[in-house]
């Protein structure tokens, strides 16, 4: 399996899908995503109704573009993409 990745406003995002074998969509999409400084958040599921799809690639195009949905909502709303630190 490729692992599908773009840099997108210095940040790098890539897709983390996720494999569930014998169901009839088995591709579960998500992401992570590297600031400049090089923190890497935890994998972001994509909402539940879009999460499962029947093709890699698609769950991977999905994937990468909700990854550059959150770094627009980081970027021009404030939304906060790293968990704090305790």
């Amino acid at each position: 399996m490729t692992m599908m990745q773009c840099e997108y406003r210095d940040y790098v995002i890539t897709a983390a899908v996720m494999e569930h074998p014998g169901t009839p969509t088995p591709w579960a999409g998500g992401c992570r995503i590297s600031n400049p400084q090089g923190q890497t958040t935890r994998r972001m599921a994509l909402p539940v109704g879009h999460a499962f799809m029947a093709e890699l690639e698609q769950a991977q195009r999905a994937s990468i573009a909700h990854g550059k949905w959150l770094v627009d909502q980081c970027l021009d709303q404030g939304r906060q993409l790293f968990d704090k630190a305790a």
